[in-house]
């Protein structure tokens, strides 16, 4: 916060405080019941955060279903990414296509030769 963003919220806190000294007193005590209300509300709902999923919902400890909620997704996901790693890894075309780009790459013909229609004939006719 900056030193505007700081003179922002005392001026800001200065005029509720001047504001809230003027509330007549029937006002005043409703405001009082209605915040112990709210403050008893709120002690009485803790909040369950994920840390990391960026996710934060309020629930009951006592709700067996609030942990399966996330846990259930969670782990769905866990084994759609394992499966998909296992899948590439054993289909092996990855390395394949790698083998044949090292050995165009490292061999002393032109890459355009093996473009040419010709090529093909040409490779058979030296193979004889």
């Amino acid at each position: 916060m900056n030193a505007e963003e700081r003179e922002i919220a005392q001026k800001i806190v200065r005029e509720l405080d001047r504001s809230a000294r003027s509330v007549g007193g029937d006002t005043a005590v409703r405001l009082a019941a209605a915040r112990e209300q709210a403050l008893a509300h709120f002690q009485h709902t803790p909040v369950i955060t994920l840390a990391g999923a960026g996710v934060s919902a309020s629930h009951t400890i006592g709700h067996p279903a609030a942990g399966f909620r996330y846990l259930l997704p969670l782990a769905v996901l866990i084994l759609g990414l394992a499966g998909i790693v296992f899948w590439q890894s054993s289909n092996g075309s990855g390395t394949e296509l790698a083998d044949i780009d090292a050995r165009l790459l490292t061999d002393d013909l032109p890459i355009d030769a093996y473009l040419d229609k010709g090529f093909d004939s040409w490779l058979s006719r030296q193979s004889r």
